[in-house]
């Protein structure tokens, strides 16, 4: 497999939008430029754009996202109301079973890496 350089061209994106249950308000179109997948999806990386627009989510038991906004601001918000924004240049993790609102303040792009691994317990592992 050859080394992936984020600046080559994209691959062909793939859209869609939250499902109508999740939406909060008009679903916002996505577009993920998958780049990298392995072990059958439990790794996957690449660019994420989307439009302004809101949605629930909730992460599967093993599923963890480390993201970096490259332009645009969203915020996350848990089941308690504590919030986090980010915009141009913050990075963040949002952690396997993590439950919450998702949503996009301004047109965002974002590069993403999600891994799916086995349970590592309560607040995981940090080494």
């Amino acid at each position: 497999m050859p080394v992936i350089h984020f600046s080559e061209p994209a691959p062909l994106p793939v859209e869609d939008r939250p499902a109508a249950s999740r939406a909060i308000g008009p679903a916002p179109l996505r577009t993920t430029y998958e780049r990298y997948n392995a072990d059958n999806g439990a790794l996957s990386m690449g660019d994420w754009e989307c439009e302004p627009g809101a949605w629930r989510i909730a992460f599967h038991k093993q599923r963890h996202e480390f993201f970096q906004v490259v332009k645009g601001r969203l915020r996350i918000m848990d089941g308690a109301g504590n919030t986090w924004e980010f915009g141009p240049g913050d990075a963040g993790v949002i952690p396997a079973g993590f439950i919450g609102t998702f949503q996009v303040l301004e047109r965002v792009s974002k590069r993403y890496v999600m891994i799916d691994v086995p349970q590592l317990g309560e607040g995981g592992d940090r080494g």
